[in-house]
């Protein structure tokens, strides 16, 4: 039984929604005695963009939502007016939230009340973490900078304009579909290179092998090799960073699987599961009898979404795409898993998406795609250990190559159990 007569349930529920949305807003205002506006302010102008597109809905045009704002930004314009002559100018965000909060009221009356919550959550995000993100913007460099944009481009300007059509022998290559894979692996990369350019060597081993394994595990893996060699003390905090850093490898290629074929997720998920497991046990065990410390090195990864990178990428995942199409037309399975062993040794990322892709184009079965994967990802992980052993010596390798073997080994037995 309702309370509220049908006809006004859903004007209610609207105005209720709207009022939410300044409350929200309005709380994180309050909280700064340099807001002019609070929670009653923001309650009601929301509720006011909400009246006015209202009665803008009902007049059957936008004057009387456009009033409402003009009436608004005047109102804000007296204000600030008033703030200069006391020499009290507080800035521009609570004005910049206001007209947003109206917006956002006014878009819950038509129809958009999930986006106006959400776009309200982010609001208030943004609107509370100031001094965090002032920080942020104050240790960004030029070439983080750059960085961002340079993904921007590969992801909002280059991705749209090219064509989703197969081309090229066996029809392997699709422009759009390598490219999003580009833009995948640079997303992912770029969100390790910056936490790593954020967090630099204040959180320790953990962390480091975390984004260091986002960004780059091979770079990873070589410069904490390296740091191991010139500093002995330092070995078993080395072997902590390259493990966490090759554990991320795996769930990193486990997003990207989900992301890029979803029914194969369940099976890729069992063979990582069974490297992770293990790896992680010794991993926990070496991080609890370590008692190492000192000056942690930052990995050197390069910008991930230069284009140059991004190209050679893409060139790269191409020159997969086609060897695995043709040694899987000639030689079957075999010729597939050459490839996956083959280019795997240098950049399992391609390796594993042209085996996902194969898949989803359905010229391979499940059971193929998985043991194309996980041959690329042990292939990476030989190359890796030759690096702990050549470059970081005995010592380096008896505390990191049993967590390396431990990882490759609980693979293959998940690759016996799919």
């Amino acid at each position: 039984m309702s309370f509220v007569d049908p006809e006004l349930a859903g004007p209610v529920q609207a105005f209720a929604t709207a009022l939410g949305i300044g409350l929200l807003v309005g709380m994180e205002r309050e909280r700064r005695p340099e807001s002019a506006a609070g929670l009653r302010t923001f309650a009601l102008v929301s509720m006011l963009g909400c009246l006015f597109a209202l009665l803008s809905d009902k007049t059957g045009g936008p004057a009387v939502l456009v009033t409402g704002l003009l009436v608004i930004a005047g109102a804000m314009i007296a204000s600030n007016f008033s703030a200069r002559q006391e020499e009290q100018y507080r800035g521009f965000t609570t004005e910049a939230a206001i007209i947003v909060t109206y917006g956002l009221g006014a878009a819950v009356w038509f129809g958009h009340a999930t986006l106006a919550v959400m776009l309200a959550i982010a609001t208030t995000v943004l609107l509370y973490f100031k001094a965090e993100l002032s920080r942020f913007s104050r240790r960004m460099t030029p070439k983080d900078i750059n960085s961002i944009l340079q993904f921007a481009v590969l992801s909002l300007v280059v991705l749209p304009i090219l064509p989703s059509q197969d081309y090229g022998p066996y029809g392997a290559l699709n422009p759009r579909q390598i490219w999003w894979m580009v833009v995948l692996i640079s997303g992912l990369a770029l969100a390790g290179y910056l936490a790593l350019r954020i967090i630099g060597t204040r959180h320790g081993a953990a962390l480091l092998g975390i984004f260091g394994g986002l960004a780059s595990s091979t770079a990873t893996t070589m410069m904490f090799s390296r740091h191991a060699r010139d500093h002995v003390h330092l070995v078993r905090m080395a072997a902590i960073v390259i493990l966490i850093a090759n554990l991320m490898v795996m769930i990193r290629l486990g997003v990207v699987a989900g992301l890029v074929a979803p029914s194969l997720v369940g099976q890729i998920a069992v063979v990582f599961a069974c490297g992770l497991v293990p790896g992680l046990a010794l991993t926990l065990y070496g991080w609890k009898i370590l008692n190492a410390g000192g000056e942690l090195p930052m990995p050197s990864v390069k910008n991930p979404t230069e284009l140059k990178t991004a190209v050679s990428f893409g060139l790269l995942y191409a020159l997969v795409l086609l060897a695995s199409a043709w040694l899987q037309d000639i030689a079957g399975n075999r010729g597939l898993y050459i490839v996956a062993l083959a280019s795997g040794l240098t950049d399992a990322d391609a390796s594993v998406l042209s085996a996902l892709r194969l898949y989803n184009l359905e010229k391979i079965p499940a059971t193929e795609a998985v043991t194309a994967v996980t041959l690329a990802l042990m292939a990476n992980l030989v190359f890796k250990i030759g690096l702990v052993v050549s470059i970081g010596g005995g010592p380096l390798a008896r505390h990191a190559l049993p967590g390396l073997l431990a990882i490759g080994g609980g693979m293959a037995v998940g690759l016996l159990l799919v």
